[in-house]
């Protein structure tokens, strides 16, 4: 069967599967009851989205200086031995991370961002480290023939022909950061974790799925959008989706 046919048929199907969902969640009143909770997804979602935002952004500023510091030829000796150091944030259980956070910055918001950046922190600085290692050496020797200083060599040879691994590295951190924040409720930093857990507790399925399908929808449109944002600004010959 060719591909675009298969498509097709799944696309289809697809739709299938969502109408008599549909059809069934309103007959069971289980729509009415998603929306008795809606005031409070709107909230928490607020919440949610400040707290991934807040962290994230901390990880990129903070790892992608870092890789670029660990490829230098300088930094090659010493280079793993600091991987492994960031990588205590991602063998480290998040919950525990959270708890160890807790223990010096107290209950809230701060130490739920600072667990967060933790546990965000390895796949961005990992990937900008390898993408800056795998430049093509012909292409490093050849600015270094034309005259480029180091920085010039970074910044127009070697950061543009690694981006699309640093954007992939960025993708998974996020996406993994979105669905990892609902723990912060348990120290007190609000988000979408309160209804599922509260949910869990109450042995409330409705609420539980109240707070789960957003967590699930957010991640899907922050992965999309930072995979949007790649094929924007990565350029055509290193990124496959523009080949």
């Amino acid at each position: 069967m060719p591909i675009q046919t298969m498509k097709g048929a799944l696309r289809i199907a697809l739709l299938v599967v969502i109408f008599f969902a549909g059809v069934w969640s309103h007959s069971s009143g289980l729509i009415d009851d998603f929306l008795w909770y809606l005031p409070d997804v709107q909230y928490l979602m607020g919440e949610h989205i400040w707290l991934t935002a807040m962290s994230g952004s901390l990880a990129i500023l903070v790892a992608i200086p870092l890789g670029i510091v660990l490829s230098r030829p300088s930094m090659a000796r010493f280079a793993e031995s600091l991987m492994q150091v960031l990588n205590v944030g991602t063998t480290i259980p998040t919950l525990a991370v959270l708890a160890l956070s807790m223990s010096f910055l107290g209950i809230g918001t701060l130490p739920a961002v600072f667990g967060l950046f933790v546990a965000t922190l390895l796949p961005i600085t990992r990937n900008t480290y390898t993408g800056l290692k795998g430049v093509n050496p012909a292409l490093m020797e050849a600015a270094a023939g034309i005259g480029m200083s180091p920085a010039q060599r970074l910044f127009k040879v070697e950061l543009p022909n690694a981006l699309y691994v640093i954007f992939a590295g960025i993708r998974t951190a996020l996406t993994i950061n979105v669905g990892t924040v609902p723990l912060a409720f348990l120290i007190g930093a609000g988000g979408l974790g309160e209804l599922i857990f509260t949910g869990i507790d109450l042995y409330d399925p409705v609420m539980m799925l109240s707070g789960a399908i957003p967590t699930a929808l957010l991640a899907i449109v922050v992965d999309a959008l930072v995979a949007f944002t790649a094929f924007l600004l990565v350029p055509r010959g290193v990124n496959p989706a523009r080949a």
